[in-house]
C-alpha cells in the first residue's frame, strides 16, 4: 500500500511540473534504474500542479492520483481503495504524507515527455509513470 500511495503521489507531482517545463532548473543527475523506460532524463524542480493523474506501476497496475489547490491528495489503486493525505513540494521532490500511521514518502521527477508524461522515482528506488488524466 505505501508504495502504491508514494506511486502516485510521485506521479501526481510529477504531472504537476509539466506546466513549468520550460522554467524548471535540473535539480539533480538523471537517475539510473534497472527498468529501462524508468531513464527518462534528469530530474526537475517540482512544481506540480492541482489536477488528476493517470500512475502506472513497474508491474503495469494502474492508480490514480488528485492533487487538490488545498494541498491534499488522494490517491485510488486498482481496486478502489483511497488513501488522503498532505502533498507538498520540499528540496525539489513532490512528498505525500498520507494521514493515519503510514509514513509519507517523496519523488523526484522527470522532465515531461510531448505528451506530458514523466517518471517519478522514490527515495527507495521505485519509479513510476505519470500522466496528466485528460478531461
Amino acid at each position: 500500500m505505501k508504495k502504491i500511495i508514494l506511486l502516485v503521489a510521485l506521479a501526481a507531482l510529477s504531472a504537476c511540473s509539466q506546466k513549468t517545463e520550460e522554467k524548471a532548473e535540473p535539480a539533480a543527475a538523471p537517475v539510473e534504474t534497472a527498468a529501462p523506460a524508468a531513464a527518462a532524463g534528469p530530474a526537475v524542480a517540482s512544481t506540480t500542479a492541482p489536477g488528476t493523474y493517470d500512475v502506472k506501476m513497474a508491474d503495469g497496475t494502474m492508480a490514480t492520483t488528485v492533487i487538490n489547490a488545498d494541498g491534499t491528495y488522494v490517491d485510488t489503486d486498482a481496486k478502489g481503495k483511497q488513501v488522503k493525505g498532505q502533498y507538498a513540494t520540499h528540496d525539489g521532490k513532490d512528498c505525500f504524507d498520507p494521514e493515519g500511521d503510514e509514513m509519507g514518502m517523496c519523488w523526484a521527477v522527470s522532465k515531461p515527455g510531448a505528451d506530458g508524461s514523466f517518471t517519478a522515482t522514490a527515495d527507495d528506488g521505485t519509479v513510476v509513470t505519470v500522466t496528466p488524466k485528460k478531461s
